[in-house]
C-alpha cells in the first residue's frame, strides 16, 4: 500500500478544524486553547507527522499538560525520507516513538530561548543539536516556522525529519 493510500484514512479521521496558522511570531495565528495535536491537525501540513503520532499511542500524551517544545517536519520533509522508510516506521511502534520523541524538548522554548544554545535534551534523552549561525537549525533540519504557540508549549516547522542516532 502506498503511503498517501495508507495515510489518508488517518489524516481525514483527524481533521476536524480547518484553521491555518499563520506567519512567525508570538501568536502566529495559533487558536488559543488549542493543545499541540489540535494545532498540527488545524495546520494541514503535517499529516504524515500526525498519522505517526497516533501510531506510537502519544496522541494523548502530546495533548497533555506539557509544556512542550515541538520540532515538527512537516508532509515534505517526511517525503524526503527513503521509499518506504514513514510506512516502515508506521509498523514498527517502538522505533517510530524513538524517532518522534527526540523531536519534542521538555519546556516550553521559543526562538528567542535558543540563541546562546548549542544543544537540547529531547524527551528521548539524547541531545539535539542547535546551531543559530545562518537562521536556526536542529541538527540537518531548518527552522522555517518558529514559536507556532499552543495551549501546551510551542511547535517550530522543520524542513527534515531529524534522527536519533
Amino acid at each position: 500500500m502506498d503511503r498517501k493510500n495508507f495515510l489518508g484514512p488517518l489524516a481525514v479521521a483527524t481533521l476536524v478544524v480547518g484553521l491555518s496558522v499563520g506567519t512567525a511570531g508570538a501568536d502566529c495565528g495559533a487558536p488559543h486553547g488549542k493543545d499541540i495535536v489540535d494545532t498540527a491537525v488545524a495546520n494541514g501540513s503535517f499529516t504524515t507527522l500526525v498519522a505517526a503520532v497516533q501510531a506510537a499511542g502519544l496522541v494523548e500524551v502530546l495533548k497533555g499538560d506539557g509544556p512542550f517544545t515541538v520540532f515538527a517536519p512537516t508532509d515534505e520533509a517526511f517525503a524526503k525520507l527513503p521509499e518506504g522508510t514513514v510506512e516502515a516506521l508506521l509498523l514498527d511502534k517502538d522505533a517510530l516513538t524513538k524517532i518522534l520523541t527526540y523531536h519534542v524538548v521538555p519546556g516550553k522554548v521559543m526562538a528567542a530561548d535558543v540563541a546562546g544554545l548549542t544543544s537540547a535534551e529531547t524527551v528521548q534523552g539524547q541531545s539535539i543539536r542547535i546551531d543559530t549561525s545562518s537562521g536556526v537549525k536542529v541538527d540537518d533540519a531548518n527552522v522555517i516556522l518558529a514559536d507556532v504557540i499552543a495551549s501546551n508549549g510551542v511547535i517550530h516547522v522543520i524542513d527534515t525529519v531529524i534522527l536519533p542516532n
